[in-house]
């Protein structure tokens, strides 16, 4: 647990800015471009204007794909300290996305295209091809990039080994039990050695790098949670197997899920202190958007909670009253402020900038209320 009362963080995933995506497109940057790109130098105190300038106007390498990364990431990171977060990382700006941004980096998959994820989002999906193996750790360079430019304290976000096999083809393991006569058990049996080939292969050594580089809070997404309810059993033990024998501030992150489809099975994750959940998407004029934190007091388990407390839907930008009524009610359910951390609901990528920064300098200030009606 934090020193302080009621810690705040960000998620994971903050848009791009539009001179990255172009410029990574090799597209033209127009005077407008530009004129955004000046106006959040300005505005988060980078004074960089002319140095991207003219890195915008170089001939596009991958030594300077690298250093739109970099810059990119420095800009997220200083916009989550500017509103006064607690912890922060870069909004996920050296990433492609979640899922083809750590299979790239996994031996034995082989990518056959676009499918839709949700709305009008797309995602390149994959089959794994043979047992799967690490090519590398994926996350360390990016974090040492994000721990020599943060002045605050950081939390490391990776895409869990369920949700990376739930969302892959597996072609591999279903050729091995091709002839079994029980479909449904093989079919089963093909989920659970890919899932646990990944978190044992390709999780738990990246995770192991990241902190022998110095990372103390890992946070494992896993979006694909509780998709397929009868598989939290696997959910769990995929966790459990990523963590083993390792040291470390461990927290996993479900968005819009149905919480009580988990319990009681999720807290067997002996090595997770923290669940970061989603509320405020659900909450509504009658308040029962935060009933399902009565779970954890119904299997008296007092572990941490990330809290959300934005919606991250919309662009209507919550109040500091509407998220100090918020903390403050989680706070009575659980009977603890301590184990209570205010965040959006899950990633902001999908909200522009100007919207995102209002959201969290809205929830920081809502949290600095909340602390000072418990004299915190």
């Amino acid at each position: 647990m934090s020193d302080q009362l009621y810690p705040t963080y960000e998620v994971g995933s903050l848009a791009k800015p539009v001179w990255h995506v172009k410029k990574l497109r090799n597209l033209p940057i127009t005077p407008k471009d530009t004129e955004e790109l000046n106006y959040w130098t300005n505005k988060l105190g980078l004074n960089l204007e002319s140095k991207l300038s003219a890195l915008l106007n170089e001939e596009l390498t991958e030594q300077l794909k690298h250093k739109i990364k970099d810059y990119s990431s420095q800009f997220a990171i200083r916009l989550f300290e500017n509103v006064g977060l607690d912890y922060v990382y870069n909004g996920e700006q050296w990433r492609t996305e979640m899922y083809e941004g750590a299979i790239r980096f996994i031996n034995g998959f082989k990518f056959y295209g676009e499918v839709r994820s949700f709305d009008n989002k797309y995602y390149l999906k994959a089959a794994c091809v043979e047992k799967p193996s690490l090519a590398k750790p994926y996350h360390t360079e990016e974090f040492i990039h994000v721990k020599g430019v943060a002045k605050r304290k950081t939390k490391v976000p990776i895409t869990g080994a369920y949700t990376l096999a739930d969302w892959s083809f597996n072609e591999h393991y279903s050729l091995q039990r091709a002839n079994d006569p029980d479909v449904k058990k093989a079919r089963q049996e093909n989920k659970r050695d890919l899932t646990l080939d990944l978190a044992r292969e390709v999780l738990r050594p990246t995770i192991k790098d990241l902190i022998e580089n110095g990372a103390e809070w890992i946070q494992i997404d896993e979006p694909a949670a509780t998709t397929k309810p009868d598989e939290v059993d696997l959910l769990v033990e995929s966790f459990n197997e990523s963590v083993k024998g390792l040291n470390a501030k461990f927290s996993i992150h479900i968005c819009f899920s149905d919480y009580s489809l988990l319990f009681p099975e999720v807290l067997e994750m002996k090595q997770c202190s923290h669940f970061s959940l989603e509320f405020a998407n659900r909450d509504n004029p009658r308040q029962d958007g935060y009933k399902d934190l009565n779970l954890f007091n119904e299997y008296n388990d007092r572990r941490e909670i990330g809290l959300g407390v934005l919606n991250v839907h919309v662009d209507d930008v919550e109040s500091p009253a509407t998220v100090k009524e918020r903390i403050l009610r989680a706070t009575k359910i659980l009977g603890d402020p301590k184990r209570i951390y205010p965040a959006p609901d899950c990633g902001l990528r999908t909200r522009s900038w100007h919207v995102v920064y209002q959201k969290l300098e809205n929830m920081v200030k809502g949290t600095q209320e909340a602390r000072k009606e418990l004299g915190g």
